[in-house]
């Protein structure tokens, strides 16, 4: 129970300021980023029509998201969005999926990176608007239906960022949490395992899924 709220901290001064980073996500950050890199040079390597396991599931990911991609913005934009989102769900499954492992924990169970995601898709949203749009029309739709619902408007789409970071975050460190509870009862030996396969496995997926798609929703709602 020791472990829940320990943290490895590098605290760097910063003009008179402090600039504090967690050490432990951001190895496990860099984690995460070595294994997409492998896993995308071997099922890029030695492409074949009958694909092997790690080009199956490379390509099977790719074509979903990038299907599911190309429904919600039209297949011109898939092109352009379609390569983020399948990065996008990739970091977060094996984000989510990297607590199963012995000594290792989930980048996502740290407020900063759901945040930080949260909002470099809000972002990427708004900047697909303007660019659709254009920048009267965007600035117009914060004035709709009455002038004075923009503070409204404004405030429901900043709301949307703090939506899909809690929501990612809450999962994981709630069911960390709860691992981390149940081990303690148990010593680890009866119910963990499949808590772990629960957890790690089935919600980190479907949490994965639901923040991509979502993501994928506000850039459309923006572009329409």
């Amino acid at each position: 129970m020791g472990e829940l709220g320990k943290l490895h901290q590098l605290i760097i001064p910063f003009f008179g300021h402090t600039i504090t980073l967690n050490l432990e996500v951001i190895v496990m950050t860099w984690i995460v980023f070595t294994m997409l890199i492998i896993l995308g040079l071997f099922a890029g390597r030695k492409k074949k029509i009958l694909p092997g396991p790690i080009q199956a599931f490379g390509e099977l990911i790719v074509s979903m998201l990038y299907g599911l991609t190309e429904d919600a913005l039209g297949k011109e934009r898939a092109k352009t969005y379609g390569p983020l989102v399948c990065a996008l769900f990739m970091f977060l499954l094996l984000s989510n999926w990297l607590g199963i492992i012995p000594h290792l924990e989930e980048p996502t169970k740290d407020l900063n990176t759901t945040l930080g995601l949260g909002i470099m898709g809000f972002v990427i949203a708004h900047y697909a608007g303007i660019k659709s749009k254009g920048f009267k029309a965007y600035i117009k739709e914060y004035f709709q239906p009455i002038f004075f619902m923009m503070p409204l408007n404004l405030i429901g789409e900043l709301a949307k960022i703090v939506s899909i970071s809690f929501r990612l975050f809450g999962n994981i460190m709630g069911g960390s949490i709860i691992i981390l509870v149940v081990s303690s009862l148990t010593y680890s030996v009866v119910l963990p395992p499949f808590l772990y396969a629960f957890f790690g496995l089935f919600v980190g997926t479907i949490q994965a899924f639901v923040f991509t798609m979502l993501t994928i929703v506000y850039i459309s709602v923006q572009v329409r």
